[in-house]
């Protein structure tokens, strides 16, 4: 199923635009509870509140040859009804690419990735020759640093604006999807505007202090939809006791009821 139709469809049935962040710090884990047993734990508790999971590579990465192998298991876990979204921020060029993308999509089974556009077109389009699977380009992130770069005046425009609108052109086959930081309201607010069709990955709601009322009003279609609102550390860590699992289901639930009153749908 292509990406796009996979993730408007269980958006549908788990009535969500909610994306939960799999980032797994073995130092805030429960006691006694390892990083595979974490994320499977988790998603048996939230699978039916979420429309994608998004776990971030670089935390499986740092526990070497295990920790790729709990990366695989973590996204076979995730039931195929759901799409999985690597936090991976990948992009070079030639073989390079290519080989990033075939350990993303072939090797993991991964249904999108997060991709970083600094390096331009041909840097990215070995992801994007997967027509069925979701490509999220680095946009407006939510990070401090990110005004550095992205607000940079190019040919009159803001750099992250000239990337937005590179997106639309490359969007050939309808994959591509762009990330907006929710610490950036106003810049949401235009490029959702600018690219109305767009699926919006948004981090930075919760512990990054974005506004989830202002991701959700700025960022969804017209529709109310479009918008994946990404949460990791609330609903992780929510509790670090036995009842992990269960605390996260109650957070995880109370932001998916209020990202549906938020929206216009």
């Amino acid at each position: 199923m292509i990406f796009l139709e996979k993730l408007t469809a269980v958006a549908r049935v788990n009535n969500s635009w909610l994306c939960i962040g799999l980032d797994p710090e073995p130092e805030k884990l429960p006691q006694g509870v390892g990083v595979l047993e974490f994320c499977h734990a988790i998603i048996e508790a939230t699978h039916d509140l979420v429309c994608a999971y998004k776990p971030n590579s670089a935390f499986f990465e740092a526990l070497g040859a295990e920790g790729w192998a709990s990366l695989k298991s973590t996204i076979e876990a995730v039931p195929r009804n759901i799409p999985v979204i690597l936090d991976a921020k990948r992009s070079d060029i030639g073989n390079t690419g290519r080989a990033y993308a075939r350990a993303a999509f072939d090797h993991l089974g991964a249904d999108a990735i997060t991709v970083n556009p600094y390096m331009g077109y041909d840097s990215v389009e070995p992801f994007f020759e997967y027509r069925d699977k979701g490509v999220f380009i680095l946009c407006r992130t939510s990070n401090p640093g990110s005004a550095d770069f992205q607000s940079l005046r190019c040919d009159g425009k803001s750099l992250y604006r000239v990337v937005a609108e590179k997106v639309g052109e490359w969007n050939k086959h309808g994959n591509l999807g762009l990330v907006v930081g929710a610490t950036q309201p106003e810049e949401l607010k235009d490029i959702r505007q600018s690219h109305p069709t767009l699926p919006l990955l948004i981090p930075g709601v919760g512990a990054q202090g974005g506004s989830l009322e202002q991701a959700v009003r700025y960022g969804a279609d017209v529709n109310g939809k479009l918008a994946i609102i990404n949460s990791s550390r609330q609903i992780l860590y929510a509790s670090s006791g036995p009842d992990y699992a269960a605390i996260a289901r109650r957070v995880a639930q109370a932001l998916r009821d209020e990202i549906n009153c938020y929206r216009t749908e």
